[in-house]
């Protein structure tokens, strides 16, 4: 009774209580994001999907185009045809959402005036600077580590996709960001939705409980098609603009596959083998990603065999091939006792893990539920799938302890539209150095 006694006095007091929150008087707390494309703006609504008393207050992207693009698709309720029938809390009770009731809820929490609508480079720290409780980071990965420091320095609860770097010195300057954020017991909650997921928490309570015996090999697959092209560059594109554009492409903004798609099932390894791999070795290249500056400087394939603590090995394979090939997400734990696909031993199912996760973030914030940060295991997870990639492209063994201490930075130095950056070669294992 003493605990529920607390929950209840901090729920009520919350506008005043909650680190980094500042204190609405309206009761309600307001997001500002960071990136405003397709995963961005889904973000938004899934946020808004799951909670009420909070608002979108202030966006920003490198484009104005997607900014405009992203906040009218908002404000028209595109995309909300999927949470129809969504059961959630409303007034305090458990309502299911129909689409009338989601058109009236959602578009009018879209609270976004012109004088928040922040463009270019440094757009973010606008953001950060304009009275935002929450700060939801969806630009590629490669700006992950600049804007959650800054985010974090600022004392905002965060919500960040995954991954959360493109390379080792991002990821760790992460880390360390991820740190001071527990420090100041702020929120953190990612965009790796399995953890939010009913069926996958459940089994791998139960595997972990001794349900398939001792784990002896595991593996994964993310086997699917291209995520997205621009589908040419448009003449007065220079090089960063292009880059931008067509991000997917390039490893500095991306990280490849493994890092950007994959993590998802190597998170998933790791959380059920409560630790990061000792070395890895991978191999990789491209089949049909060549001949066009379309394709930038990633693979479209890789296979990786990590080591884990006692010899555990897990055997991770991803592609991106073209239409017509075969599509496999998939991941296979394998014990003494028996076999899981991770999702297989749970007694039913929950409410979409997408808005799942923002209610988690909410109920953090407000004191409401369990407290979250997953800062550090998400950075563990995106090292883990930088080390992966690293071993592809040098063709070489990695271990924990190198990837941990390699001095690899792919950012850009300087940042403006204009900017003529050629991409470094695609990486040739021999010829490709491991820093």
């Amino acid at each position: 009774m003493a605990e529920l006694t607390r929950r209840n006095l901090l729920a009520a007091t919350a506008a005043v209580t909650i680190p980094g929150a500042r204190a609405a008087s309206d009761g309600k707390l307001r997001a500002g994001l960071v990136g405003c494309g397709g995963r961005g703006t889904q973000a938004v609504t899934d946020l808004l999907a799951g909670n009420e008393n909070v608002e979108l207050a202030a966006m920003a992207d490198v484009f104005e185009d997607k900014l405009e693009g992203s906040l009218r698709n908002l404000r028209e309720g595109r995309g909300l045809k999927r949470y129809d029938g969504i059961t959630v809390s409303r007034g305090g009770r458990m309502k299911t959402m129909t689409m009338d009731d989601l058109m009236k809820d959602i578009p009018p929490r879209i609270q976004v005036p012109p004088e928040n609508h922040f463009v270019g480079f440094d757009a973010y720290r606008k953001v950060i600077d304009s009275g935002v409780d929450i700060v939801m980071l969806c630009t590629p990965p490669g700006y992950r580590p600049m804007h959650f420091e800054a985010a974090i320095a600022a004392g905002k609860h965060v919500f960040t996709e995954k991954p959360v770097a493109t390379d080792p010195v991002g990821c760790r300057r992460f880390m360390e960001a991820a740190k001071l954020s527990e420090q100041k017991k702020l929120t953190v909650v990612s965009g790796a939705q399995r953890h939010a997921h009913r069926e996958y928490i459940e089994t791998v309570e139960k595997i972990k409980n001794g349900a398939i015996g001792d784990i002896r090999a595991l593996y994964s697959h993310y086997l699917s098609g291209p995520v997205f092209h621009v589908k040419a560059r448009d003449p007065n594109w220079a090089d960063f603009e292009w880059q931008h554009r067509n991000w997917y492409s390039f490893v500095w903004i991306c990280g490849d596959q493994i890092v950007e798609q994959h993590f998802h099932n190597i998170d998933f390894i790791n959380w059920v083998m409560g630790a990061h791999p000792v070395r890895v070795v991978a191999s990789g290249g491209i089949s049909w990603r060549k001949g066009d500056e379309l394709y930038g400087n990633i693979y479209d394939h890789m296979a990786s065999d990590f080591e884990y603590p006692g010899g555990i090995r897990y055997s991770s394979h991803c592609r991106q091939y073209p239409q017509g090939c075969t599509r496999d997400v998939s991941d296979l734990i394998v014990g003494t006792k028996g076999v899981s696909n991770g999702m297989d031993l749970a007694s039913g199912k929950g409410i979409n893990p997408y808005v799942q996760e923002h209610i988690h973030l909410i109920n953090s914030i407000r004191g409401t539920g369990p407290y979250c940060n997953e800062g550090m295991r998400v950075a563990e997870s995106t090292m883990t799938a930088i080390m992966g990639r690293e071993s592809a492209y040098s063709g070489i063994a990695v271990t924990w302890d190198m990837i941990m201490n390699s001095q690899l930075d792919l950012m850009p130095k300087a940042f403006d539209y204009k900017l003529q950056l050629q991409p470094p070669p695609l990486p040739e294992p021999g010829k490709y150095k491991f820093v």
